[in-house]
């Protein structure tokens, strides 16, 4: 499992995570009619509170992408996070009364998505602590 491998990964995937609460958060109309063909209608703000998730999601995972390669444990910590979201998504969708074709698609596929990607964080945190990770190269300096 190489270093570019679970960097990409965490890219991808902090990607999304930065998407979805700007979309939330800045165009929330757009959001509902893509997954509920619905005008917005959040009485009880839990469309603001999905955001607020992802943005921690993202957060986290960007903690991680920087401090992964001199802590394995990082690792350990995104398969969580991607794992408590694995089930959430299948929730969402079978209770929605309201969820357009690319809802249904998108909530059903995140699940499994999730559950793959919490494998392979914690595949990749077992294979970096078991084995050490090499310090990463010191940039060239002035010698004295």
């Amino acid at each position: 499992m190489s270093r570019r491998t679970v960097k990409l990964v965490l890219l991808a995937l902090i990607t999304l995570d930065i998407i979805f609460p700007v979309v939330i958060f800045g165009f929330p109309g757009l959001w509902t009619r893509l997954f509920h063909a619905m005008p917005t209608d959040d009485p009880l703000g839990l469309l603001h509170r999905l955001g607020a998730g992802w943005a921690a999601f993202a957060f986290w995972m960007i903690v991680a992408y920087f401090n992964w390669e001199r802590d394995p444990g990082w690792l350990a910590m995104v398969a969580g996070i991607r794992w408590t979201e694995s089930w959430a998504d299948w929730f969402y969708v079978f209770y929605a009364h309201h969820a357009t074709l690319f809802g249904w698609v998108s909530l059903l596929g995140a699940s499994p998505v999730n559950l793959l990607a919490g494998w392979f964080f914690f595949s990749a945190y077992r294979h970096y602590r078991c084995s050490g990770l090499p310090a990463p190269p010191t940039p060239p300096g002035p010698t004295r």
